[in-house]
């Protein structure tokens, strides 16, 4: 019961339809308390729960779990926590703050549906938990790289 609740975000995962896109946008509601704390915070934390992700994952598959399961979002919660913690919520104002969150979601769906380069290498060749949470992990550092991009444009330009 604790191990679905966890691996598909408060069920999130669950929706029939677009349960990564779900998964995620549920992940950017509860990361933004963490955010606006710390961001050194949200990456840890993470960190943490990719950790976790791993070895529940693995778990999951070893005991007759599809690999890569489409209600399995936890993967999505820590790529879009990752993209999230790029951003210094003080530094900005909050349309700024809500651009640059909203960003951090877009740049992430985008790299983790596209999987361009290593992260697709890694979706495709890793097996188990490492593999679920490896390149969603990944295209939250290139999503987040990507932001911070964006917004030092927009900083430049006003």
């Amino acid at each position: 019961m604790w191990q679905t609740a966890f691996l598909s975000v408060l069920y999130s995962g669950k929706i029939p339809f677009a349960p990564g896109t779900w998964g995620s946008l549920v992940s950017v509601f509860l990361g933004l308390p963490l955010l606006y704390f710390s961001q050194e915070t949200l990456f840890l934390l993470a960190v943490l729960l990719g950790g976790i992700a791993i070895k529940q994952i693995t778990i999951y598959e070893q005991n007759g779990g599809m690999h890569d399961d489409k209600s399995i979002v936890i993967d999505e919660l820590v790529g879009v926590w990752i993209a999230m913690s790029f951003i210094n919520l003080h530094t900005l104002s909050m349309y700024e703050g809500i651009v640059a969150v909203a960003l951090s979601f877009v740049f992430f769906r985008i790299f983790d549906i596209w999987k361009p380069s290593f992260i697709g290498k890694i979706d495709r060749e890793v097996k188990g938990g490492l593999g679920v949470v490896g390149d969603d992990a990944l295209a939250g550092f290139v999503a987040g790289i990507c932001v911070l991009l964006v917004m030092t444009l927009w900083s430049i330009m006003q």
